[in-house]
């Protein structure tokens, strides 16, 4: 991969998650102790996110596959967001602030796996150079966080703000990126097509259907995580959680670089059971952790991110570029978002919710120990089925030839 081209997917990635993490992580706060909304309502505006993962990959991907160009779809998507997300930072009520941001979720969403094909699209392995693409990402991540927590916005409107205004930005960057044209001619487009039918034969593969079904279950405790743990932080008096929070995405970094040398001696399931130890083990942290003396347990909670994303979530990705043939990767890559980000998230995001109100205290806090301890028998039992059923031979998956030629 020419070096002019690294240098602008590490711009997009850092710019496509410095836009979500520069609102998402503390939407929670602002949405709990200024805006005064209930756990369960907190649970469905961060699962709009989820939603917009279930409506959206399938139809932008068969769009980008058949018709148009990846880098332009990237950027009508980012430069519309910014506008609606703008507008929902203005809002206050419930009704129009969740309808607004759904909105901006929609068109937000189809864009990581847009931004994820385009990149494996340039590589020639993307086991090797997709990780030191995707860490810039992280560090997009980890500096809208510092940012936001340095300057003590966490309670506000203004993250959602930074976040459209970065959202121009990466719009305006797109047009710069790689010409990613569709492989496929366009031709008329069934019903099969729109519903991301051509990716469900992928599930004739037992190891691949059991990797999706093992994926949506964990995916519903994780939620759990995103949603919640700015708001627990805040409650427990920790100052500066967000940029505290950043260490997860800091340790996401080392294990991001080492990915590598991982696949080579771990291979694809020990690399997802132990994201999956690490997602039970972090939530048994917060149960018992406080500001106090044991805090220890929520930085190492925290720094437990690295691993918790790493091992799911990027070898996830991986193992579906490599599973896929050459025709049905994007809808492939849909179909994971769709099912983890998409489904999982959703119940995930509404379940929280009303597990968080549940546990609601008289003063306005939470009995937090009794709600991690949730999620964390719900990731350990999904692990559990998953350690039991899932096979993979990582000597027997074919490796193709240059990602370059490959649809977007």
């Amino acid at each position: 991969m020419p070096a002019a081209v690294r240098g602008k997917l590490f711009v997009m990635m850092f710019l496509q998650y410095f836009v979500w993490g520069a609102w998402y992580v503390t939407v929670g706060t602002y949405l709990g102790e200024t805006l005064g909304f209930q756990g369960q309502q907190i649970g469905l505006a961060v699962g709009t996110t989820a939603v917009a993962a279930m409506i959206s990959p399938f139809f932008v991907g068969m769009v980008a596959d058949r018709y148009f160009a990846t880098e332009r779809i990237l950027a009508v998507l980012h430069l519309a967001g910014a506008f609606v997300l703008m507008a929902a930072s203005t809002l206050e009520a419930f009704g129009p602030f969740y309808v607004v941001l759904l909105v901006y979720t929609l068109l937000y969403m189809p864009t990581l796996a847009l931004t994820n094909s385009l990149s494996f699209h340039q590589m020639r392995n993307p086991e090797k150079e997709f990780p030191a693409v995707r860490v810039l990402g992280t560090i997009g991540w980890i500096v809208a966080g510092l940012t936001i927590g340095f300057l003590g916005l966490e309670s506000t409107a203004v993250p959602l703000r930074i976040g459209a205004a970065s959202s121009v930005v990466l719009g305006l960057f797109c047009l710069t990126l790689p010409h990613t044209a569709p492989k496929r001619v366009a031709e008329r487009v069934t019903a099969r097509d729109v519903l991301g039918l051509d990716a469900l034969a992928l599930f004739k593969d037992r190891s691949f259907a059991i990797f999706v079904v093992g994926s949506f279950l964990v995916s519903i405790p994780l939620q759990f995580y995103y949603a919640f743990a700015n708001l627990f932080l805040n409650e427990l008096g920790m100052v500066n959680a967000a940029g505290k929070m950043t260490l997860g995405q800091m340790s996401e970094i080392g294990f991001m670089l080492v990915m590598p040398w991982f696949f080579v001696r771990l291979g694809v399931k020990r690399m997802l059971l132990l994201g999956m130890i690490a997602w039970a083990v972090r939530y048994g942290l917060f149960a018992y952790g406080d500001n106090g003396s044991a805090v220890w347990m929520l930085y190492l909670g925290i720094l437990l991110h690295g691993i918790c994303y790493d091992f799911f979530f990027v070898t996830g990705q991986i193992y579906v570029d490599r599973k896929a043939p050459e025709h049905l990767r994007g809808a492939a890559q849909g179909l994971i978002a769709f099912v983890t980000l998409g489904v999982g998230m959703f119940i995930g995001s509404y379940a929280s919710g009303v597990i968080v109100d549940r546990f609601s205290l008289a003063d306005g806090a939470h009995a937090w120990g009794s709600i991690w301890l949730i999620p964390a028998f719900g990731a350990a039992g999904v692990l559990a089925l998953f350690a039991m059923f899932f096979t993979h031979d990582d000597g027997s998956t074919p490796r193709r030839g240059p990602l370059r030629n490959r649809p977007a």
